[in-house]
């Protein structure tokens, strides 16, 4: 690879022959940041081994140290002295860069404590949706407000704690809105019941919550379109953090453009994250997948061998731009559908794939709610990537620059997001 730090552009390296790799990656961003919540939730001291240590999780740490929350790094893991529920009063507004998730589990946490919070983030923050989880929050008793009124953050909590009870919450654009009730539900006065109106987007991620909250203690009741939540503590515990599925899904993919072999040793083959869901999509591509104690391994087809795929990924959002990527390697027309949601993620991703993968030489159509795209393999070139602030852009190009001579990648520290040392794992596979 070669890396510019004047215009800061990357060009991928092709690796001679399929690339075979044994690798690890960092924790999973979406568990570090759920299990950070609740630890500071519950009563003592939890030790969180192998997190995220990322820009993303970074933000939430430094957030819920203003709030009370005592956070120590001891080499690759986390110990977190839980408060119970309570949440210190703060003069400074509490600041989350692009942090999505973040912003909306700290919304719903300030609401437990006493005083008046204030949550900010990026320009871009400032356009992502959170009205539907200040509405919930406000039948919780919460003060919550959008401040410029435009359904998005800044917000401001003027918060007394929270009563619990019943709330009603749409989740059709974000699960990240329903994750954060759940999260802070045992802690209100009363048991809670939050009923869904609508459909309910990207469904593992709340089976990802419900699994985090389990395993401190608090179980949830689940009824498909409701979701009962006792009045109880969580408990503090010692707690395994998983490899990142969604980082783990660009190594899986290299291995199928290339028609090499690369296991990532850190997935359990009974992973608790929706995205390990994608090494299953690459079967249906003529990979093979194979997964086992010593992790999850993806063998690619022989070059050329690809196979297009038809897919509804409301389930596994983040996983598109990888496997449309792909898609451009594949014989056939590629459709994924049911991901309106990616409009509002840290870039709009389903323009901005459509408008990479062109760029490239591949022909996309960009539907409301997905992509179709013709598998090009013979007429992809080389081009200069935008990123849009996008650590899943970076990566998932980074996947076409193993096949196309020419690729390079503006701004590749945006993985800093969640994956800081991803170039140098690319760097170690590609040799």
């Amino acid at each position: 690879m070669i890396l510019s730090s004047k215009d800061k552009v990357m060009e991928i390296r092709q690796p001679g022959t399929g690339i075979m790799a044994r690798i690890r990656v960092p924790g999973s961003k979406s568990i570090t940041q759920r299990a950070l919540v609740v630890a500071s939730l519950a009563e003592g001291k939890s030790e969180l081994k192998g997190p995220l240590d990322s820009e993303d999780t970074q933000f939430l740490k430094n957030a819920l140290s203003c709030l009370g929350i005592s956070i120590k790094d001891k080499g690759t893991d986390w110990t977190v002295e839980g408060q119970g529920g309570r949440i210190l009063p703060v003069s400074q507004d509490l600041y989350l860069g692009n942090n999505g998730t973040g912003i909306r589990f700290l919304t719903s946490l300030v609401a437990l404590g006493q005083g008046t919070y204030r949550l900010t983030g990026t320009r871009r923050m400032a356009e992502r949706p959170i009205g539907p989880l200040l509405e919930a929050l406000r039948a919780w008793g919460a003060e919550a407000r959008s401040v410029e009124n435009t359904g998005c953050p800044p917000v401001e909590i003027k918060a007394h704690g929270l009563e619990g009870g019943e709330t009603l919450l749409s989740a059709s654009k974000s699960s990240q809105y329903l994750s954060s009730l759940l999260l802070v539900a045992p802690i209100a006065r009363n048991p809670a019941k939050i009923t869904l109106d609508g459909l309910l987007v990207s469904r593992p991620y709340v089976d990802l919550t419900l699994a985090v909250m389990a395993a401190f203690g608090v179980k949830v009741q689940d009824e498909g379109d409701s979701f009962l939540v006792p009045h109880m503590t969580y408990k503090a515990k010692k707690y395994q953090i998983e490899g990142d599925a969604s980082s783990a899904s660009y190594f899986w993919a290299a291995a199928a453009v290339t028609g090499g072999k690369i296991t990532v040793e850190n997935i359990p083959q009974d992973a608790l994250q929706g995205d390990a869901a994608f090494a299953d999509l690459l079967v249906g591509m003529g990979c093979s997948v194979k997964k086992d104690p010593g992790g999850v391994t993806v063998q690619g087809p022989s070059c050329g061998a690809l196979k297009a795929i038809e897919v509804d990924m409301g389930r596994w959002p983040d996983m598109v731009p990888t496997l449309a990527v792909v898609a451009a390697f594949a014989s056939g027309t590629t459709v994924i559908k049911n991901v309106a949601h990616l409009r509002i993620k840290e870039t709009d991703r389903l323009k901005a794939v459509a408008q990479e993968l062109s760029k490239i030489g591949a022909t996309v159509k960009e539907l409301e709610d997905g992509l179709i795209i013709e598998g090009a393999r013979d007429m992809l070139r080389g081009s200069m990537i935008d990123t849009y602030d996008d650590h899943r852009i970076a990566m998932a190009f980074a996947v076409a620059g193993l096949r196309v001579p020419g690729i390079r990648i503006k701004d590749p520290d945006c993985v800093r997001k969640s994956f800081p040392s991803f170039w140098q794992h690319w760097q170690e596979i590609t040799g």
